[in-house]
Parts: structure tokens; C-alpha cells; sequence
């Protein structure tokens, strides 16, 4: 009765919030001129939706997944990063073997680096960040491009003005013969790949050599499309969305998400999607790749 409860009340939320900005209607101009991703710092259903339901939240944590939703993320300075707030939304505590977090940079922001042997990649959500490499080399990312660094590899990440990305850390797992190799690129410049049974669109923004032992997936939902397989699996996933709504089902519960939503997900937790609402459903998600079970 109590989860049955929570469901409507979340449902009743998500209506509120949609009906205010024309859920039932086609996107507006306003909406549409908006930078890509804004709903990640602005979702639909914010906070300020939630500040007279004291201590309620969408949020959710079990030992197979975790659903955390903007309301929940906690703030605080980043170690080794200057004039940069971060927060940390995935971490080993709750069973996963990677990092992910929030980082939001401003004027004179820089990064510190990784532990040594970890690898870590960035993805722009709003504002744009300059990356350099130990030789002097630099490179501007705006929204919708990443970047891959790997072990030991002498970098930093700065800003001028306002921005956030997501970052992804985790300890490598090396191959006799295979040496991963610093990467940029940005999302429009992957090719769609086939997805056989499925009817979503798929693209890789990391190399499927063996050289890498992880990949991060761009996967766009239009509205009323779902996944076809059930999936059950050894890997683990960390999801943020970055556009649209819908329903998430994560072991034996059905979760409504939104942009700004992150996901845990632990190895065998069953796991299904479902786009609703009028925009396309656009996620970004971490998984495990080219490595035995045994090695992670």
C-alpha cells in the first residue's frame, strides 16, 4: 500500500510539472531554443516543485541500483580541483567498481588528476572547458563533446565562465599488448550503429579495441519506444539522463525519470526503459566492456 502510494504521489508530481510547460502539447519555442541538455540543471520536475513536500524525494537506494534525482545531489568542493563543486552520485560504497559525479566549474576552475591507475572521461553539459595534455596541447569541448584520458595521463581541465560535465573514473584494467590512447570527439560525429531487435538509436563514443576496458553509450528513445530485450547482464551501468521522460524498471519496481535523473545499476539487476512524453528520450550510460568477469 505504501509503495502503491508513492507511485501515485510521484505520478501526481510528474503531472503537475508537465502540465505547467505543455507535457500534453508539442514542445514550445521557448523549449525549443534552449541549449541542448538545459533540462539537466533545469528538470521538469526541480526542486523548487518539491519545497513544500518536506524531506520527500524521488530518490531511492538498494543494494542492486540506485535511482538519484536532482533533488538529492549534495555539493561540495572536488579534492585537487580549484574553484570547482562536484558531486559525487556514483562511488564504490554502494558496490560499483567506478566513479561518476557532477562538476561544475567557473571562471579560473582546473582540475586535479586521477588516483594513479585510474582512467577518467568527461562529457560537456553545459558551458564549454578546455583540456590540455602534459605536452601543452589544448582543446576546446562545448556541449555534447567528450574526452578520454587514460591512466597516469597528465591533463587538466579548465574553464573560464560557467559550465558542467559529468565524469567517469574507474581503476584500469590493462591487457598484455594493448595500451589505451587519450581521446576527443563529440556525439554528432559518431555513426549510428545497428541494434538488432531494437528499435533505438545507438552510437559508441569510446573504441570497442580491447585496448579499453569500458565504453560510455549516447541511446535515443523516440516517444513511445521501449526496449524489446529485458536485460539481465554482468555488467554494471551508470545512466544520467540527458532529455526527455519515461519509465525506468529496475529490478521489481517501475520508476518515472526525467532529465537530470542518474542510475545506478549493479551486474544482473533486471533493467528496462520506456519513452513517454512528446520530446525523444536521449541518455548517456556507462558500461563494462572487453574484460572477463573475472578481472573486474
Amino acid at each position: 500500500m505504501r509503495s502503491i502510494f508513492a507511485l501515485l504521489l510521484i505520478t501526481g508530481l510528474f503531472k503537475l510539472a508537465f502540465s505547467e510547460e505543455g507535457y500534453c502539447s508539442a514542445p514550445s519555442a521557448e523549449a525549443k531554443s534552449k541549449p541542448l541538455y538545459w533540462k539537466v540543471d533545469n528538470p521538469t520536475l526541480a526542486p523548487i516543485h518539491l519545497k513544500d513536500l518536506p524531506g520527500f524525494t524521488r530518490s531511492v537506494y538498494k543494494s542492486s541500483y540506485a535511482l538519484i534525482s536532482p533533488e538529492s545531489h549534495v555539493y561540495g568542493p572536488l579534492p585537487d580541483w580549484s574553484d570547482t563543486t562536484g558531486a559525487y552520485l556514483i562511488s564504490p560504497e554502494m558496490g560499483s567498481h567506478f566513479i561518476m559525479y557532477l562538476a561544475k566549474l567557473k571562471d579560473n576552475s582546473r582540475s586535479g588528476l586521477p588516483l594513479p591507475g585510474v582512467e577518467r572521461f568527461i562529457f560537456v553539459l553545459q558551458g564549454t572547458v578546455t583540456v590540455t595534455n602534459a605536452t601543452g596541447v589544448s582543446q576546446l569541448l562545448k556541449v555534447d563533446s567528450y574526452a578520454y584520458f587514460p591512466p597516469n595521463f597528465d591533463h587538466s581541465i579548465e574553464a573560464d565562465a560557467l559550465g558542467t560535465i559529468v565524469v567517469f573514473e574507474r581503476r584500469y584494467s590493462s591487457l598484455p599488448n594493448h595500451i589505451p590512447e587519450p581521446l576527443v570527439g563529440s556525439t554528432d560525429k559518431q555513426p549510428l550503429l545497428e541494434t538488432p531487435g531494437e528499435i533505438f538509436e545507438l552510437r559508441k563514443l569510446i573504441p570497442t579495441s580491447l585496448a579499453y576496458d569500458f565504453n560510455i553509450h549516447i541511446m535515443d528513445f523516440q516517444p513511445g519506444e521501449f526496449l524489446n530485450v529485458k536485460e539481465v547482464h554482468y555488467n554494471q551501468h551508470g545512466l544520467l539522463l540527458l532529455e526527455g521522460q519515461g519509465i525506468y524498471r529496475l529490478g521489481d519496481s517501475w520508476y518515472p525519470v526525467q532529465a537530470g535523473d542518474v542510475i545506478w545499476m549493479a551486474p544482473f539487476i533486471p533493467q528496462w526503459y520506456a519513452a513517454l512524453g512528446k520530446t525523444r528520450t536521449r541518455y548517456l550510460i556507462y558500461k563494462d566492456a572487453n574484460r572477463s568477469p573475472l578481472s573486474l
